[in-house]
């Protein structure tokens, strides 16, 4: 099993838990982002930087994901198609998205962009907080524990 993480928006405090987990359970964890991520010295975790360019880091993802994998991720879209390939996606929030919800949440997010496009103001998600965080490193000790 190898983590993904769709680097871009992820919260310091997610990266810090990604962090000490993957160094704790010795599992690779890969950031990718389309700008440089630094990452703490360790075998287990890197960073990849891939061009400028709308969704080419979810798209350099989805190319590299496999069964199994984990990708750490809040772009709805991108948990779907890692779901596809038989990956598991976790939300910053500690969402962990299933071919059971994913629908769902899709069709929640298009709901949303049409009602910002048609002017609606619904602002953006509320900070992190520390059940988010509580939430997410739950989430994260039962995948890592049941797949390593």
């Amino acid at each position: 099993m190898k983590i993904w993480v769709d680097a871009d928006a992820v919260p310091v405090v997610i990266k810090d838990i990604l962090n000490r987990a993957a160094q704790r359970k010795e599992v690779e964890t890969i950031y990718v982002a389309n700008q440089y991520i630094r990452t703490p010295p360790s075998k287990f975790i890197r960073s990849m930087q891939v061009p400028q360019g709308f969704d080419v880091a979810d798209d350099e993802i989805v190319k590299l994901v496999e069964l199994g994998d984990l990708v750490i991720t809040s772009d709805i879209p991108l948990a779907a198609e890692v779901i596809e390939k038989g990956a598991l996606a976790l939300s910053g929030r500690g969402e962990l998205f299933t071919k059971e919800n994913i629908r769902s949440r899709l069709n929640i997010r298009d709901f949303m962009d049409t009602m910002r496009a048609s002017g609606e103001q619904s602002g953006g998600p509320p900070p992190l907080n520390q059940k988010d965080r509580q939430n997410f490193s739950n989430h994260l000790d039962r995948i890592l524990t049941a797949n390593h």
